[in-house]
Parts: structure tokens; sequence; C-alpha cells
């Protein structure tokens, strides 16, 4: 998602493009098809988007639910614990986040991703014995549970990223986060089909009113379990690990093409060099860590994102995604997902019927305001869109603050505002969908330079996470503390996110490395950045290709790196 560089590297990468698209045609439906395969496996994949979003919906219709309050007794009528009902997937998904880049590495993005999908369906099976086990098992299932997510919504857009070819790339990422809506959109809807399972009195619902939805998230999980051992590794990561014919073998299988045909060398060859580029940029900046063992990996993440924050310029850039994942977690969107019923009932709805429906059509409107922020970010740039969100949102919130102070306590008699406050939550979820639910995580990307861009990303998702987790666990009590003070609460964030984006992130769109780094005040990492790839693009060969000299017979990675003596980087 980030902006490549006008100069030296940038031209390769131009080069590159140019030849692409003379061979394959430009990017868009086209390309989409005539790369069918990648597109299915890209699809496949995001069974884990679904599982993410699923959650995040699903159990909002279960703690409404009249046969899980019998069941849970004080967790669901204590507002404290209720919040920890809820908060304790996000903190495990923390947790699964922390853990997930070291997986990655390690296992392969293949088999993390069944490692996450055999962790959550542990989770799931857990939750499952509380109908015996009682409130503890939901919480140790929900973390459980919520680990096996966080790792899913890191791995899976890496995965999808490193085995689509560069024209497609961007739109088979993007899938991800319409599958995270889509999950929540039938969560929502499950929920309200299985609440009347047995009737909607409290001494009536079968228990499998609430056990249905939990354990329906076991058979998407199952499935992509299976589905992924028949699909190929990433080929970034074959060739990362040594295993270079390997990665061949599976880039000519995905593109269709023979194993030797031009294009299947240059995006090889593409791969190699910024596999070598991280190994440098790793053996230059910590060289203690350069041998590739698992405990190096591990301490790598955390001694990485460490260093972000020892130079003024890259603190900027650790205030930015930061800050902007707190802000995306205060506009209340969480809230509204985990306690929509709560809210829809607070304003008048009946909490087992009408306030689900109403919840159901959050899931709808939402998936839909996506879309457009897929198809047009680009054109449009990100500060406009985050900024007209943010006020959008704001505006939503402190209606809907007016509506219920006017109206507390007389909801019976004033039915026309209360449904007034719940088409300004639909409002809301729709100024969302478009703006912070894609933009934050689009801005969190592509600030960073290529040899800190894991990192500060992986440090933007734990921001995310652990105010996602704070919101999810004071939600209810505010809710019942403050009824219309909430939404001031988050309607005042929410503005002040978008003052932030407006007066101190800057515009992204387009711009190149060197141009972010000008931006952000740290002229020349971007530039050193690019002159390391452009050596090796001339070590390996691949400038030659792309100037028209031919295929060069490229070195190994190994017989590349012999070169480099000792623990200094020649060239860096």
């Amino acid at each position: 998602m980030g902006g490549g560089g006008d100069g030296g590297a940038g031209a390769f990468y131009d080069a590159a493009l140019n030849k692409r698209q003379a061979m394959m045609g430009k990017s868009g439906p086209s390309a989409l098809w005539k790369n069918f395969r990648v597109f299915r496996i890209a699809a496949f994949a995001c069974i884990g988007g679904v599982l993410y979003g699923y959650n995040q919906g699903m159990f909002s219709g279960v703690l409404a639910m009249p046969a899980f309050n019998r069941h849970m007794g004080e967790y669901t009528t204590d507002q404290t614990k209720k919040g920890w009902l809820t908060a304790i997937l996000e903190l495990g998904a923390w947790l699964g986040t922390l853990l997930s880049g070291f997986m990655a590495e390690t296992l392969s993005r293949k088999y993390s991703v069944l490692v996450a999908c055999a962790v959550f369906v542990i989770g799931v099976i857990v939750q499952a014995t509380a109908v015996t086990a009682g409130h503890n098992a939901i919480l140790a299932g929900r973390f459980v549970t919520g680990m096996g997510v966080g790792s899913l919504a890191m791995i899976i857009p890496i995965y999808n990223s490193e085995v689509a070819p560069p024209e497609v790339r961007g739109a088979l990422v993007a899938t991800q986060q319409l599958a995270i809506c889509f999950g929540i959109l039938i969560s929502f809807w499950i929920d309200y089909g299985t609440n009347y399972i047995g009737g909607i009195d409290i001494n009536t619902q079968s228990d499998a009113a609430w056990l249905t939805p939990i354990c329906l998230q076991i058979a998407p999980a199952v499935i992509l379990f299976v589905g992924m051992i028949f699909m190929p590794f990433s080929p970034r990561w074959l060739v990362h690990h040594g295993r270079e014919e390997e990665a061949r073998k599976v880039l000519a299988s995905l593109r269709g093409l023979s194993i030797d045909h031009e294009l299947v060398e240059i995006e090889f060859l593409e791969i190699k060099a910024q596999s070598l580029f991280e190994k440098r940029s790793i053996a230059e900046m910590f060289p203690e860590l350069r041998e590739q063992t698992a405990w190096n990996t591990f301490k790598l993440q955390f001694v990485a994102i460490r260093k972000l924050f020892q130079t003024k310029a890259m603190f900027k850039r650790v205030i930015v995604a930061t800050v902007t994942m707190f802000f995306q977690q205060w506009t209340g969107i969480n809230a509204v997902l985990y306690y929509a019923p709560f809210i829809f009932g607070g304003l008048g709805l009946d909490l087992n019927t009408t306030s689900m429906l109403a919840t159901g059509v959050v899931g709808i409107v939402m998936f839909l305001a996506t879309i457009p922020s897929v198809l047009w970010i680009d054109r449009v740039g990100r500060k406009p869109v985050l900024t007209i969100g943010a006020i959008g949102m704001g505006t939503c919130h402190l209606i809907i603050a007016v509506i219920i102070a006017r109206n507390i306590g007389h909801w019976d008699t004033q039915q026309a505002s209360g449904w007034a406050a719940v088409c300004m939550v639909w409002l809301f979820v729709i100024h969302f969908g478009y703006s912070w639910g894609p933009c934050a995580w689009i801005i969190v990307a592509e600030i960073w330079p290529l040899s800190t861009r894991p990192y500060g990303v992986a440090l933007g998702a734990s921001s995310n996470w652990m105010n996602n987790f704070i919101v999810g666990q004071v939600t209810p009590d505010m809710l019942e503390a403050m009824p219309y003070g909430t939404y001031i609460l988050f309607g005042v964030l929410t503005y002040l996110g978008a003052a932030f984006i407006w007066f101190i992130v800057p515009e992204t769109k387009r711009l190149s490395l060197e141009e972010m780094d000008v931006l952000f005040g740290s002229e020349g990492t971007a530039q050193a950045d690019l002159e390391r790839m452009e050596e090796i693009n001339n070590e390996i060969g691949l400038n030659q290709i792309l100037r028209g000299d031919g295929v060069v017979a490229a070195a190994s990675t190994s017989d590349v790196e012999k070169t480099k003596a000792g623990d200094t980087v020649e060239g860096v």
C-alpha cells in the first residue's frame, strides 16, 4: 500500500510494472480474471477475515439472549463483568498479534494459519463447555479464540499479498476488509435467527439459542484448516528461507506460466531482492540478530519496535500510527458492534426482537459502505476521507446524545425519536465503513520506510487491539452510568480524531518513500533503502533484464550473501 520511489530504485519499479503490463495487461477486472487461480486462493484464505468479523459481531447478540443471561447470572447483569466477557477476546487477539509475526516467519505463513485455526477451534470448544462448566469456560474460551483471531487477522493479509502478482495485490488484500464486514453481517443475522429457538422468554428459551452461533464458528475454521493444507507456500517465505527452486515452481504454478517464463523470472528476482534487502537491513541495524534462528526471529520484532522510539523522525511515525489507531477505536465503532442490541434497547426498542433486527441492519450498511472506499481511496486521498468520516461520525454521536437527553425515560411515548436515534447509529456505521475502517490501516501501512515497515505495522496493530480491549471493557459501565454522556465522549474524541488527521497527519496518497522521509523529517532513510535495493538488483541481474539485456543467470541467495564478509554489510 506504500508509495514507490521516483528515482533510482523507483525507476526499477516503474520498469518492472511496464514490463508486466506489456505481458499481462493492466490491473482491474481483466487482471483478476487472468489471475483467477490466485483470486480463488486469496478469497479462500479470507475465511480468516470472516472468522474475525463474525467474532466481533456474534457476541453482542448472544449477550442479549435470555437463555445466556439465565445461564451466566451476574456476568450479564454486572456491567463490569459483562465488559470482561466481551473484551477478553480482544486481549487474546492482542497477544495473538504479538506472536503472529514470529509464527509466520518461523513456521511459514501456511502452517501459521493452520496453528491459528487449531487454536481458534480449541477456544470455541472450551466456550461450548460453558453449558456445564460455567462462566469461566466462556472467559477462557474467548481468550483462546481471540489468540486465533488476532493471528489470522495479521497472517492472512500477508499471505494474500505474497501469493498475488503486483497488478492485483491491492484488490486481493482489500478483500480481507470486505471479508471482515461480511463476517459481522452474517453474525448479526444468525443471532437474530437463533434467538427464537425455544422462544424469547427467559424461562423457555433453549441454551441452543446461544450455543448455536458460538459453535457454528467451528465449521469455517475447519474448512480453512483443511483447505490450507492444499494451498501453496508463500513464494516470498520460500525464497527467504533458501528454498529457491521450490519458490520458482510455486510462482510458475500460481501464474499459470512455464518455470522459465520471463515474467516468472522477473517476479522471482523481485522477491529475492526484497529478501536480501531485509537480511542486509537487519544485519546493519541488529548485527547480533542476523542469523535466522527461531530465537533471533522472536527477539527481533521486540528489539526493532523499541528502536522506533529512539529517533525523532521515527517517533513521529510512531505517534501517527498509534494515535490513529487510538482514535479509530475511540470513535466507538466496536462499542456499537459489541453492544448493539443493548444500545438499541436503550433507545426504546425491544431488546430481544426489534433491537436485534436493527442490529442486523448495522452489518448490512457497514458491508456496503466499505466497497466505495476500496474502489476510490487512491483517487480521493486519505486525509479528506478520514476527516469527513470523523466529522460525520462525531455529529451522529452528538445528535444521538441530544435525542437521549430529551427522551430518556419516555421512549414508550416517543417512538419516533427512538427510531431517529437508530437511524443516526446506522449513519454512523456508514461513515465508519468508508473512512476509518479501511483508511486507518492504509495510513499505518504506508508511512514507514521499507526497512522498518513490518515492525511499524505490528506496533499500529498492537495499539488497535489494546484500545479495542479497553473500549469493549468500559462501554457497559459507561452506558449505564452516563447514557447520553457516552455518546458525547465518543463524539468529542471523534472530532479530536478529525483534527489530528487534518493538522498532524500528512497526506500520503501516491507519495514516494523519499517524499515520506521529507514529511517526517528523516531525509536519507528512504534514499539509503533505495540505494541498497538498487545495489541488490544489480547483483542478482534484475536491472539487466528490465533494461532488455536478456535473462541473466542470477546467483543464488547463499552465493550473493557469501560476498558479504563478516558482520559488516558492504555498499550500505
